[in-house]
């Protein structure tokens, strides 16, 4: 008897959850997704607020530390405890091979502050100067300069901007454009149906680097960095939304010809009403985790243009104009200035926590899934 009134307490504590409730206990269950969502938002609140994290402007130009290496932060001076510190860098020549090299001058230790003043930026529409950290009197570079003296710790946090929005504002534009194409294909059928499938195919036959370089070569040269920001992002998007537009034609098609809808066409409802209140709700589930998949393709779209030099140009920057400067370097930047790198890691890491994240959120809309 027992055993029989748990249960049934316990299918009663699972009946009270909400779908909604639900999807969100899978969620939690995946680890490796809930890691990519709050990696994911960490860099999303870094690039919203880039100009306080950056201890300066991305233009600026420190002539005197080109590929100045990483400055590490010290606790401990002379045997006695400190608050975080660097050592500036100096540039000294090797006795031997007579190379120029950086290294530490341990005799001048400079305090790292916090909110500290410096150069002015835009934050939210509002000017200001204050920054999160830096040095009063010296220049400090986390992450090291670039070969023309620039902050790569600045330039990497105001250039994931561009790599991580590209993602956002293309899967909007794509994604409009093949619910709308493929709904239509799929809700109304005949010869509309027939001639949007064949566009589809004609888009999805081209294979996806080609058109891209093909495509890129229309933007103008002379054109600003906004404008061929905005050109790249219509490029991504135009080619990414006719495998979507077959998918949701499938989907309207098994969803239009369920009971409920079609009970509301017998109730003389109107096609955008039924499509709004029947139709597109069946959709939600799958298109949030269709889109958590496809952004990081705009990612690497954006940063495979920007390394081929076809993509945003200067000044403004992204992690794929960075790592271009890796291709100069060629097998020697391993050696000699292996923190240019650091770009392409960000990358990696934005790509896979895009991909833990969109794999957690399937696994959640999985009705089916036992919790």
């Amino acid at each position: 008897m027992s055993v029989a009134v748990s249960s049934d307490v316990a299918v009663q504590e699972k009946v009270s959850y909400s779908l909604w409730q639900l999807a969100l206990r899978r969620f939690k269950k995946n680890r490796l997704g809930v890691v990519g969502f709050w990696i994911l938002a960490v860099m999303y609140f870094l690039a919203l607020f880039a100009g306080f994290f950056a201890p300066y402007a991305i233009e600026t130009q420190h002539v005197e530390s080109p590929l100045q290496p990483p400055q590490g932060i010290h606790l401990v001076h002379d045997g006695g405890l400190r608050l975080p510190f660097t050592y500036p860098m100096k540039i000294e020549r090797d006795p031997v091979t007579f190379e120029k090299k950086y290294s530490e001058d341990k005799t001048n230790p400079q305090a790292i502050r916090l909110f500290v003043r410096g150069e002015t930026y835009n934050l939210l529409g509002i000017k200001t100067d204050l920054h999160l950290f830096g040095i009063e009197n010296g220049k400090y570079f986390p992450l090291g300069t670039d070969k023309l003296g620039r902050c790569l710790f600045s330039r990497m946090i105001v250039g994931s901007q561009v790599s991580l929005t590209v993602g956002i504002i293309g899967i909007l534009i794509s994604f409009t454009i093949g619910i709308i194409m493929g709904g239509i294909s799929g809700y109304y059928g005949g010869w509309v149906d027939m001639l949007i499938q064949r566009l589809t195919e004609v888009l999805m036959s081209f294979p996806r680097l080609p058109i891209l370089l093909a495509l890129s070569y229309v933007i103008p040269a002379n054109w600003p960095s906004t404008y061929v920001y905005l050109g790249i992002v219509a490029v991504l998007a135009f080619i990414g939304w006719a495998g979507l537009a077959r998918v949701v034609r499938g989907l309207v098609l098994s969803a239009k010809s369920v009971d409920y809808t079609q009970a509301a066409k017998a109730l003389g409802a109107s096609d955008l009403r039924i499509i709004l209140r029947h139709i597109v709700p069946n959709l939600t589930s799958y298109l949030i985790v269709t889109a958590s998949l496809a952004i990081p393709g705009y990612i690497l779209g954006e940063s495979a243009l920007s390394f081929l030099g076809l993509g945003v140009k200067e000044p403004m920057t992204s992690w794929g104009i960075l790592l271009a400067e890796v291709r100069e370097g060629g097998f020697g930047v391993l050696t000699r200035t292996p923190w240019l790198l650091i770009p392409g890691g960000m990358i990696i890491l934005s790509v896979l926590a895009f991909n833990f994240f969109g794999d957690a959120l399937r696994d959640a809309a999985d009705t089916q899934t036992r919790n």
